[in-house]
């Protein structure tokens, strides 16, 4: 028995030494993307003394990296499944850094948001290929540690993102100043594709096909359609084309719905499907999900120049600054489930609930000082229970469609960040254009800010209204779910 032991002992050890190397270089790179959504914040105001940027070209070098991500992501997973995901995580990556590489040398505002663009759309080949590889490659409780790792990582790559940032605009080695949150990527990106066709599993199995190139065609133009109008109306006047294209945006949003019924109907797999929206509890927690992260990633983007604006910091300590709330908001994202299960479906709407009251008071507190920090970790605390809601939608889903629904709660994450640097942004600027006085836009942010978050209110407790139906095999249980913020 003795020898038996220590045999199956000497197995695993010799299972973590060879899949620990891989592990590493899947999260080193979902680390990069994560890194780069928040990264890029605290060196906005330097970029736009640099490039003489406006605020709506800032607002657009924040969205357009993440616009990508969204309306890829699905696809990306899809042509993991097609072509591999050891294959497309490699090609997602290469084009991640030599974007990275082609931002840090950036001559122009413009050709800096074409390339944060590329930039997400190596993001968004290479990141669901993380989760598909973790599942495939580790099993039982290799596999949870594995997952607990990739959500400290999804985590930490906020905290990292804001601070790091900070440190390298700060450090301004050889005079480069901003350039160095993307130009980091490319030393950390040349290694992992130099190690990732040795540490990968060349081989995957079941591979699933599916793509939607029409409804990819239709959706991608139809976000670009209501975003762009959003951001530059205010500093171009509301010209005529901002109207025609929100019209054509809302036209092509209905054209995607008719795109995707009917590619449902001829058996396709479509980007969206009806099947997964019908899932108990997954609509709602589309709505929940559209406002809560669209009020954090706004928060995170407007905050970020009042800390440099009227307070008047440094990139780095700006960056230290947001340290407590994103803290708060990993405390309680990494550690949810140790709560007793009744309870998850109360707390989504109390977490909401602490961060709408917190971003009232965003406008009063916004002089600064140790209330002023306290205030932002209030509402990373109340924020951390977007895993929750994410968790809650997917229990009711067929294990079959389970990565098609977290694809799509992902996908409405994103686009809520988007929308809310688009909109609330926009509000920051325009009322700080007015007043000359960033603490005088923390007021008009903060009650927007608490409006958004009062939506995610309502949507979690209409979520928490319905009864959970019970659980068996054909059921998504358990499913693993790893939030992007």
């Amino acid at each position: 028995m003795t020898s038996s032991t220590e045999s199956l002992k000497d197995v695993r050890a010799s299972s973590a030494r060879s899949t620990g190397p891989m592990l590493a270089l899947l999260l080193l790179g979902q680390f990069m993307a994560i890194l780069d959504v928040n990264i890029v914040n605290v060196a906005l105001p330097t970029l736009r003394t640099d490039l003489h940027a406006s605020g709506a070209s800032l607002q657009l070098v924040v969205a357009g990296y993440i616009i990508a991500y969204a309306a890829l992501l699905i696809t990306g997973a899809r042509l993991g499944d097609l072509f591999g995901h050891r294959t497309v995580f490699l090609s997602g990556l290469a084009v991640f850094t030599l974007a990275s590489l082609a931002c840090g040398l950036a001559p122009t505002t413009a050709f800096l948001i074409v390339m944060r663009f590329l930039q997400g759309i190596g993001a968004a080949l290479m990141t669901p290929q993380v989760m598909s590889m973790i599942q495939r490659g580790f099993q039982g409780p290799a596999r949870a540690r594995a997952l607990s790792m990739y959500a400290m990582v999804i985590a930490g790559g906020v905290v990292v993102g804001q601070v790091l940032g900070g440190l390298l605009v700060s450090a301004d080695l050889f005079g480069s100043g901003w350039r160095l949150v993307f130009l980091v990527n490319v030393p950390i990106g040349a290694v992992l594709l130099a190690a990732g066709p040795r540490l990968l599993p060349r081989a995957d199995e079941d591979r699933r096909g599916g793509l939607d190139p029409v409804g990819l065609i239709v959706l991608t133009p139809a976000l670009l359609l209501l975003v762009i109008p959003l951001i530059l109306g205010h500093e171009l006047g509301w010209p005529a084309w901002g109207w025609a294209a929100l019209a054509a945006s809302a036209v092509l949003f209905v054209t995607f719905g008719l795109v995707e019924r009917r590619f449902a109907a001829r058996g396709g797999r479509p980007l969206i499907s009806g099947k997964v929206l019908r899932a108990p509890g997954v609509a709602v927690s589309t709505v929940t999900l559209m406002f809560g992260p669209g009020s954090w990633g706004s928060f995170l983007f407007t905050t970020t120049l009042h800390l440099q604006g009227d307070l008047k910091m440094s990139p780095l300590k700006s960056g230290l600054a947001f340290v407590p709330c994103v803290l708060a908001f990993a405390v309680v994202s990494l550690y949810w489930q140790r709560l007793p299960s009744s309870w998850y479906r109360r707390v989504v709407p109390i977490g909401f609930a602490i961060a709408a009251l917190g971003y009232i008071w965003i406008g009063p507190l916004a002089s600064g000082g140790v209330a002023y920090l306290a205030l932002t970790a209030v509402i990373g605390f109340g924020l951390g229970v977007m895993p929750i809601v994410m968790t809650t939608a997917l229990q009711n889903v067929p294990t079959e469609d389970a990565a098609d629904a977290s694809g799509l709660l992902l996908t409405v994450m994103q686009v809520g960040q988007v929308l809310g640097v688009a909109t609330i942004g926009t509000l920051f600027l325009v009322r700080f254009q007015d007043s000359g006085s960033t603490r005088h836009a923390e007021y008009a942010t903060g009650w927007a800010l608490a409006g958004l978050a009062a939506v995610a209110v309502i949507g979690s407790l209409l979520l928490s209204l319905r009864r959970p139906e019970p659980t068996h095999s054909k059921k998504a249980e358990n499913h693993p779910v790893a939030v992007e913020v």
